[in-house]
């Protein structure tokens, strides 16, 4: 019967399987490497060919049965026509070649090329082929038959292995994996977009003592002091809130909102009795508590300000809801930054004079500078642990590649320091003690 059908037809039938291969091939490869993200996405947004997809992806055991069924049975069909086309042209003698110039043919245009296109530009060839498989799935039903007849003992086998086939694995993405995907796609974002996204990654492995106001700069009230100087921190300070002492910071009274003055009494007319009515409690936490979860509490307690204490319960520091926004934004607020004088530019010798005192953390921040900060909180701490001793004036020392040279000292702390960007003219030698 093969006698009455003309070579061309042959030809032109082989060619249909050929591509009806390629078709199979693309889209499985296209298919198994969407991203799924992406695809989430589209198909939130309402693309068709992506609600479409997702939806065969949550059955990847069918998806894959009608795929490998389709692509075999051209397989098959491609290499049976081959054959009747060799032996048409040459004979049985022909049969071999024939065979391997079909094997070549589907490796070729059914198989290498149609997976490579499908590995490159996944979505051209995914969401088309979505609408076919679906297509075949609901409206050709010895076709959906088979492949679930194929799928059943497949799972079967796969149980048998310990394999539970309905339980497809999560596209869940780990802090390590998305902080590859954001430095991957640094390109692709706009710096400030980029660099906000990396630092909300970095929020679990930064605690609160590593951001707090350390309690020997926090600016406060003492009631049991002077009141005159306790008003004039009120008028001079600046801050919106304040915390409110008896004695010393370890017996905090609670949080003054300054804007309360306005609407209860002029500073004048405030009385140690009347501020001690308009206090908020103090709000606390532990110093280890991550920012990440630090920042939840302060939405869930509704606060904006909290006391950093240690284990022993004694107060370290005070931390704001700017100054964890500010871990994510950088430098916004237009409070008076107690630092704001403890960075000068050097013009004569070159460099940086910085006060010791200052946060490593917020000196980084402000500078885009990259001082370790898996030790000491501070410039000077920083210092004192890389020499093991109270240093002289003079005294110089690298810390990543940026050298610092001691200015000033006081007793046991160092005070001001010079520092030279990598690049720049360093200093003396470490010279110890």
């Amino acid at each position: 019967m093969s006698e009455d059908i003309s070579l061309a037809s042959l030809l032109g039938l082989f060619i249909l399987l050929l591509l009806c291969s390629a078709f199979f091939s693309g889209t499985e490869t296209a298919l198994m490497t969407l991203n799924r993200y992406r695809l989430r996405h589209l198909a939130s947004q309402g693309h068709r060919g992506a609600r479409l997809t997702e939806a065969l992806l949550k059955r990847p055991d069918r998806l894959i049965g009608i795929i490998l069924f389709g692509n075999n049975l051209v397989n098959s069909a491609a290499a049976a026509l081959a054959t009747l086309v060799a032996l048409r042209l040459g004979g049985p003698a022909a049969v071999a070649f024939g065979t391997v110039a079909v094997t070549v043919l589907l490796l070729l245009f059914g198989e290498v090329t149609p997976k490579t296109l499908g590995a490159i530009r996944p979505e051209r060839l995914a969401y088309p082929g979505a609408y076919v498989y679906a297509f075949v799935l609901r409206f050709l039903p010895p076709v959906s038959w088979s492949v679930q007849l194929i799928t059943l003992f497949s799972n079967g086998l796969l149980r048998l292995a310990g394999i539970n086939p309905s339980q497809a694995a999560a596209h869940n993405l780990t802090i390590e994996e998305l902080r590859t995907i954001l430095a991957e796609s640094g390109a692709l974002l706009p710096r400030k977009r980029h660099e906000i996204m990396m630092r909300v990654l970095e929020l679990g492995e930064i605690t609160v003592d590593d951001i707090m106001i350390p309690q020997n700069e926090v600016v406060g009230i003492d009631l049991d002091g002077d009141w005159e100087q306790a008003l004039e921190v009120i008028r001079a300070s600046g801050y919106t809130r304040l915390p409110v002492y008896r004695e010393s910071i370890d017996n905090v009274v609670g949080i003054l909102h300054v804007k309360r003055l306005v609407q209860q009494a002029a500073v004048q007319e405030l009385t140690p009795a009347t501020l001690e009515a308009l206090l908020e409690e103090p709000y606390f936490v532990p110093e280890s508590t991550p920012l990440n979860k630090q920042l939840v509490q302060f939405q869930r307690a509704k606060q904006r300000t909290a006391f950093v204490v240690d284990e022993y319960g004694d107060i370290q520091g005070i931390v704001t809801l700017e100054d964890l926004l500010e871990e994510i934004v950088g430098e916004f607020t237009s409070e008076p930054d107690a630092g704001g004088s403890d960075l000068q530019r050097d013009e004569v010798a070159g460099g940086f004079i910085v006060d010791a005192s200052t946060n490593v953390r917020v000196l980084n921040r402000t500078m885009n500078w990259k001082l370790p900060t898996d030790g000491p909180k501070t410039l000077n701490g920083l210092i004192l642990e890389q020499l093991e001793t109270i240093p002289r004036k003079g005294t110089g020392l690298m810390l990543n590649d940026y050298a610092v040279e001691i200015l000033q000292t006081s007793g046991n702390v160092v005070e001001k320091v010079r520092i030279r960007e990598p690049g720049s003219a360093p200093t003396r030698s470490a010279a110890g003690g």
